[in-house]
C-alpha cells in the first residue's frame, strides 16, 4: 500500500532544516512513502540540495507563499492566511492528493484550521488530541491533551470510542481497557463531570476499567486514558519537565567530583538506555483523532528524530486504516 504524506514543511521552530532531513531520513526507510514538502519553495529546495537521487524521487515541493507563526491567533491563521504551508498541506488531505498531514506548527492554528477545512466524523462533536505516552507495561494512549478544556460527559465518551478504535487499529488489541482519569478510583470521587461521565462509559460498551489516578497513566493501568484537555496538558507538561529534570539530576551527580565521573563512565551504558526510554522523541506525534483525514502534530521544539516518528505515527494510521475504525466504533456507540 503506497501511502503519501503531506509535510507542513515551515511549521515548528526549525522549518525545513528539520522537516526536510527528516523526511529524507523516512522515504529512505520506508519504500512504500511518498512525500510531499509544502513550504517556500526556495527555503525548501535548499533544504533538499543533499537530498540523494532516490530519495529524491520520491519528494514532491508544493509552493506556499505563507507561513503561520507559532504564536499566530488561530483565527488569524484561518481567515487571512489561506495559502500557508499548513493550510496547503491540509487542502492536500481534503482533496485527496494525501493520504495524511504532518505538522509540527501552531498546534491551535493547526487545530482550528484541520476541522474547518476536513470537518469532524459523523457522531464526533470536537476532535482531540491523542498521543501515546510510555508506561511501564509499554505505552498508553492519552486523550484529551489540550484542544478542547472544557468538556461535556458526553464528548468524553466520545474520545474514550476514538481512543478505543485507534489502540484496537494500530497496536493489535481488540477490546482496550478504558480509564477515566480522575482524583480517586472510588466512584463517589471527582466533579460532576467525571461521575457522569462515569456512568456513561458503564453503559457505552466500551471496556471501561473505570476510574484512574495520574499515577496510573505511567503504570500501565489501563490502554486508554481519558480525559479534558486542561487537565490533559498539564498532566502531559508535568510529566514532561519531570523527566527531563531527573536526567539532569543524575547527571549532576554523576559530575559531582572525580570519583562520580569514574563511576559514570562505569555506568554510561546504563544511563543511555535510561535516557532512551524516556526520550520524549520516541513518542513525538499527537494525532488529532475525530477528523475527517489524518493529521498528526509533531512537537514544535523536534528535531530531525523526533520528526521521523511524528511521521511514523502519519503512516501507522493510514496503513491501519484508522479513520474507517474509529467511524465503526463510534457508530456502534452511537
Amino acid at each position: 500500500m503506497s501511502v503519501t504524506i503531506a509535510v507542513d514543511a515551515m511549521g515548528g521552530d526549525h522549518g525545513p532544516a528539520v522537516t526536510v532531513p527528516a523526511s529524507l531520513q523516512f522515504v529512505a526507510r520506508h519504500p512504500d512513502v511518498r512525500i510531499i514538502l509544502v513550504g517556500i519553495a526556495g527555503a525548501v529546495e535548499h533544504a533538499l540540495a543533499a537530498a540523494t537521487p532516490s530519495a529524491r524521487e520520491r519528494i514532491e515541493v508544493r509552493a506556499a507563499s505563507e507561513t503561520v507563526d507559532m504564536d499566530e491567533p488561530p483565527a488569524d491563521a484561518l481567515r487571512r492566511k489561506k495559502d500557508s504551508s499548513m493550510r496547503v498541506a491540509i487542502d492536500l488531505v481534503k482533496s485527496g492528493a494525501a493520504d495524511a498531514c504532518v505538522s509540527a506548527g501552531n498546534t491551535g492554528a493547526l487545530m482550528a484550521i484541520a476541522r474547518f477545512v476536513l470537518k469532524t466524523l459523523p457522531g464526533i462533536d470536537r476532535p482531540a488530541i491523542a498521543s501515546q505516552l510510555p508506561t511501564r507495561r509499554g505505552t498508553t494512549l492519552m486523550l484529551d491533551l489540550g484542544a478542547n478544556v472544557n468538556c461535556t460527559s458526553e464528548q468524553l465518551v466520545q474520545f474514550a470510542a476514538m481512543g478505543s478504535a485507534l489502540v484496537a487499529a494500530v497496536d493489535g488489541i481488540e477490546r482496550p481497557t478504558v480509564g477515566l482519569l480522575n482524583v480517586g478510583e472510588e466512584d463517589i470521587k471527582g466533579n460532576d463531570l467525571v461521575r457522569e461521565t462515569s456512568e456513561r462509559l458503564k453503559a457505552s460498551g466500551l471496556n471501561f476499567h473505570g476510574n484512574v489516578e495520574g499515577s496510573d497513566i505511567y503504570k500501565g493501568t489501563t490502554d486508554v486514558v481519558v480525559c479534558d484537555g486542561f487537565v490533559g496538558n498539564v498532566a502531559l507538561k508535568t510529566s514532561e519537565g519531570l523527566a527531563q529534570m531527573l536526567y539532569e539530576f543524575l547527571r549532576a551527580e554523576f559530575a559531582r567530583n572525580a570519583l562520580t565521573r569514574v563511576a559514570a563512565s562505569v555506568a554510561w551504558p546504563v544511563l543511555r538506555a535510561f535516557k532512551r526510554r524516556i526520550d520524549p522523541r520516541r513518542y513525538n506525534g499527537a494525532m488529532l483523532v475525530g477528523l475527517k483525514g489524518v493529521v498528526v502534530k509533531s512537537h514544535g521544539g523536534a528535531d530531525a528524530v523526533a520528526f521521523v516518528n511524528a511521521l511514523a505515527r502519519a503512516h501507522a494510521e493510514v496503513a491501519h486504516g484508522v479513520l474507517d475504525r474509529i467511524a465503526q466504533r463510534i457508530s456502534a456507540h452511537a
